[in-house]
């Protein structure tokens, strides 16, 4: 498979992933797997996935290998490692890593396009189920690659609808319908709001919601950034001074809160997402506000139909 792994680029539940260098020398990453749940599921179905796709906005497979329990997935060495480490300043992460808004605009725009090839572009259409600013990559020039097809659903492509029977995803991301049925069917506008949560993620510097803090509504960024549009204030907490960088922000906000109407059918597709961002800010019309904006009042609206939730 690999001559030699040389270092540890990151670690998740699945298992890690190494860098590491062919016999001809190619520099690659190496996702190795723990045991799969089921008989390997998420393996078979990256592999059967990613297969099917050659875009510049989608992470390269160069190889897969198994032996007994092992499982490994060879891919493209991205060099500036994943969006996650340039969006969220944190404790771990210095404001010194943050990318200008410019190049933040043209990684939204590059993730766009990846996610409208996979719902339109290949002959068949996948759902990818767990996009978020961890699982795209960006190689030296911050181009940046959709990766992790582990949770990804392939359907026909004559189909937009599709059949589920849990929950998947990551808090945070999780369209509505993905949890209960009672807000719409899941479908490719699944992914759509997910991307929509990742770019207020992008803008905000920040997660939207701490997933391990129960107090989180009164800090909820969509809540705090709708009322900031509604008001015409800033619509980020770093200071803007660049004219081009606050009509960026504004046409992310506004795409942003389209792609998070709780209503599955009121969302653009990533067609039209690409044009909005590739179109002028004055033509933007801002959106309702999402309903179940705040976590606490999804959360209670879920629970409410737990009994009768069909998956």
């Amino acid at each position: 498979m690999t001559n030699s792994f040389s270092q540890k680029l990151g670690q998740g539940g699945y298992g890690g992933v190494f860098k590491g260098k062919l016999h001809d020398e190619r520099v690659v990453a190496v996702k190795m797997l723990n045991k799969s749940k089921g008989n390997g599921d998420e393996f078979i179905n990256e592999v059967a996935s990613i297969s099917r796709t050659s875009h510049v906005n989608i992470v390269t497979l160069l190889g897969f290998c198994f032996e007994g329990s092992k499982r490994a997935l060879v891919y493209e060495y991205m060099s500036n490692g994943s969006l996650e480490k340039f969006t969220h300043v944190t404790n771990l992460v210095t404001i010194d890593n943050r990318l200008n808004f410019e190049i933040l605009y043209q990684i939204v725009v590059g993730v766009a396009r990846g996610l409208e090839y996979l719902h339109k572009g290949c002959n068949t259409r996948i759902f990818h189920f767990d996009i978020k600013p961890h699982n795209i990559l960006l190689d030296e020039n911050y181009c940046p690659k959709i990766s992790d097809f582990g949770l990804a659903k392939i359907s026909p492509k004559n189909e937009s609808i599709i059949s589920m029977l849990d929950a998947r995803g990551t808090p945070g991301y999780i369209a509505p319908e993905v949890f209960s049925r009672n807000f719409g069917v899941v479908s490719h506008k699944s992914d759509v709001y997910s991307f929509g949560m990742m770019v207020l993620e992008i803008v905000g510097g920040r997660k939207n919601i701490n997933v391990e803090d129960d107090n989180t509504s009164d800090i909820y960024f969509p809540d705090w950034i709708y009322k900031r549009l509604e008001l015409n204030e800033e619509l980020t907490t770093e200071k803007v001074t660049n004219e081009g960088d606050r009509e960026r922000i504004r046409k992310m906000v506004i795409i942003s809160l389209w792609c998070i109407q709780t209503n599955p059918s009121d969302r653009p597709t990533m067609r039209t997402v690409v044009d909005m961002l590739e179109g002028r800010v004055e033509i933007l019309q801002i959106p309702p506000e999402p309903f179940f904006s705040s976590p606490s009042r999804f959360l209670h609206h879920s629970s409410t139909y737990s009994s009768s939730n069909q998956y």
